[in-house]
């Protein structure tokens, strides 16, 4: 078992500064990664593959000269 650690929904809304319903459609959409253990649980390393999936910074592109 890895040693992530897990964050609530309302962290996650909180780090996000979004709503809470926002990390709720997030989820329900396929977007952002999630465990249902009584409570939705996302791992802190779903979270940061999120926010490289829907950033709008090009990576890994090679600048042209």
């Amino acid at each position: 078992m890895t040693n992530n650690k897990f964050l609530s929904v309302k962290e996650v809304a909180e780090a996000l500064r979004v709503s809470e319903r926002s990390v709720f459609r997030y989820i329900h959409d396929g977007k952002l990664k999630a465990s249902k253990v009584g409570y939705w649980r996302i791992n802190e390393d779903d979270l940061t593959q999120f926010l490289q999936q829907t950033s709008n910074m090009k990576q890994n592109k090679k600048k042209k000269k």
